[in-house]
């Protein structure tokens, strides 16, 4: 099987279900119903052409706290251009659309994330410029970055930091949701909101995630 041939669309609608976040409500996303079954059906059918486990089929606790607080405070990407980095679902993306931004992009690096970001931006009734690609060391001007759940790994987190720390340096508001992960800097973050997310025990080590969103120092 190539992954031209493979119908992603027809895959994810298959193995999900259109349901409202937990923590922000006001955005649905297709999500699995069983984590555990979709993310062994990933490995057993797809990782034999190198696809990445199925991270776009869930509302992780960092993207989940990044919506509600977008969503509490619109003026935070309202008239602004936004990215939405490592975006998976597509959900902070959606949320920074529909509290007005200008511009809203949301960038991976998993086909499979780029096709759920489109189908669940469609089913929010909001635009989404889709970025199947890494941005990690390009600056197009963005005004807002968001990042949730990215401190999970070390090289990626100091790689990713990095980067977003160069874009606050010269003025963008870059802002990570995280509920903890290992390799988060908290000696370069503000926090400036925490959130009790519901999330999946199948996922997480418990139901509910206690959330922190911050701001990155330049």
């Amino acid at each position: 099987m190539s992954v031209p041939a493979l119908d992603r669309r027809g895959f994810i609608l298959q193995h999900t279900r259109l349901l409202p976040v937990p923590h922000a409500p006001e955005i649905a996303l297709h999500v699995a119903d069983e984590a555990t079954e979709l993310w062994q059906k990933t490995e057993d059918e797809l990782a034999t052409i190198g696809l990445p486990p199925p991270f776009w089929a869930f509302a992780w606790a960092g993207g989940q706290a990044l919506a509600r607080h977008l969503l509490d405070d619109p003026a935070i990407v309202r008239g602004r251009r936004v990215l939405d980095f490592a975006s998976g679902s597509g959900l902070v993306a959606i949320a920074a659309a529909r509290c007005g931004a200008r511009l809203v992009q949301a960038c991976d690096i998993d086909a499979f994330a780029a096709e759920a970001i489109a189908l669940n931006a469609a089913a929010n009734n909001v635009t989404v410029a889709v970025r199947l690609e890494d941005l990690v060391g390009r600056d197009e001007g963005w005004d807002v970055v968001c990042a949730g759940d990215v401190c999970y790994e070390r090289a990626m987190a100091e790689s990713v930091v990095a980067w977003l720390a160069r874009l606050s340096a010269r003025g963008a508001v870059v802002l990570i949701g995280d509920p903890g992960r290992s390799y988060l800097p908290k000696d370069r973050l503000e926090a400036l909101a925490s959130y009790a997310v519901p999330v999946s025990r199948s996922l997480e080590d418990a139901d509910i995630k206690h959330s922190t969103v911050w701001r990155l120092k330049g």
